[in-house]
């Protein structure tokens, strides 16, 4: 941890959004790193929360693409 940190506290910012209530954050002074547990608190990101933050990214990734998918195909045929 930086002595920035120790004296004025941590700068996060998001580093990456898994999921629209799941969001990994990153410290810009010293680089520590959050994520958002199960009940919307956050907690340090273990290898641990980081393999479970990456396959619930795929999981969503996929969904929406389906989602996206099917709305355009309806928005198709609406059209044709």
């Amino acid at each position: 941890m930086s002595v920035y940190c120790n004296i004025f506290g941590h700068r996060f910012e998001v580093s990456k959004k898994v999921t629209y209530h799941v969001s990994e954050y990153k410290c810009d002074n010293c680089s520590k790193e959050l994520t958002t547990n199960s009940d919307g608190g956050l907690i340090e990101l273990t290898p641990k929360f980081r393999e479970i933050n990456s396959i619930l990214f795929r999981i969503y990734s996929k969904r929406q693409a389906r989602l996206r998918r099917k709305e355009l195909h309806k928005a198709y045929k609406i059209s044709s």
